[in-house]
């Protein structure tokens, strides 16, 4: 998915954020927090993409840093990026690379958002926690099987049906974005229609008897964000503060299993991205 500064701005937006009122963590928990994204610079792989503005302009490198210093008041101690990395350790290499004159030049939202708040926050730990299949593993979403499924079942207006509906969606979502700052768009991509999981419940209606590909996706689907959550639980301890940006497909699995899972607390980013700056 893709969405395509004056010294006195970014004195202004060095002032610190203030935490929302209403959050309590559990001092024995792990809180955790998941960012749902939009893919910043693009991306070939995803079935339906979002193409908004380009975040590299001065007006969205204001509202990206505003919106970080927002989630800043949250005082992470781990942030999370969407990338494949070694076990045990899974820390991301790139982050150690990272100075602010990446912003300038990488629209990955890996780089503009959750290295910008690693570093602004002073955290160490920057870890990659993504799952992809290696040596046998399953696709984790073979919607090519639902397609194959679909044109054979004589379903294929359906299976046309449904992707066009969240091509309108995302379209629609596109012209959205463009017009909300950057705090405001990453709230509507984890509260709306970005992160909902619909799309793939609707592909269980396509299943036919023991053929069943749609439901073999969500399961799949699934299996990706609980092997990602896994890796979260070697790599945290009670205490820690976790933020993790991921695509926003990933945030239900995500905040479900962050709040479901013993010893962890889901926290919600909405209030953060809305909260006055002191």
């Amino acid at each position: 998915m893709r969405i395509r500064t004056s010294l006195l701005a970014m004195l202004a937006l060095s002032a610190c954020a203030t935490a929302p009122a209403n959050e309590a963590a559990a001092p024995d928990s792990i809180a955790v927090m998941v960012i749902g994204t939009w893919h910043f610079g693009g991306s070939d792989s995803d079935v339906i993409s979002v193409e908004a503005d380009n975040v590299l302009t001065p007006r969205r490198q204001r509202e990206l840093e505003e919106a970080a210093l927002r989630l800043a008041a949250f005082k992470p101690t781990v942030v999370i990026t969407e990338r494949v990395t070694a076990a045990p350790d899974y820390v991301d290499p790139k982050y150690a690379d990272f100075t602010p004159a990446a912003l300038a030049a990488n629209e990955d939202e890996r780089v503009q958002l959750a290295y910008r708040l690693a570093s602004k926050a002073g955290v160490a730990r920057v870890y990659g926690l993504d799952e992809q299949p290696v040596d046998g593993e399953p696709d984790y979403f073979p919607f090519g099987k639902v397609m194959e499924h679909a044109a054979a079942s004589g379903q294929q207006a359906e299976i046309d049906g449904l992707i066009g509906k969240a091509q309108e969606m995302a379209a629609e979502e596109t012209k959205r974005i463009g017009a909300l700052t950057m705090s405001e768009a990453l709230i509507a991509a984890n509260t709306g229609k970005l992160s909902s999981p619909q799309l793939y419940y609707e592909l269980l209606k396509l299943d036919t008897g023991e053929s069943q590909p749609g439901a073999e996706l969500n399961g799949y689907w699934f299996m990706r964000n609980a092997k990602i959550f896994s890796k979260l639980i070697d790599v945290t301890k009670p205490g820690d503060r976790v933020v993790i940006v991921f695509g926003a497909g990933h945030k239900f699995w995500l905040d479900h299993l962050a709040e479901q899972t013993p010893g962890f607390q889901k926290v919600d980013p909405a209030p953060y991205l809305r909260a006055a700056r002191d």
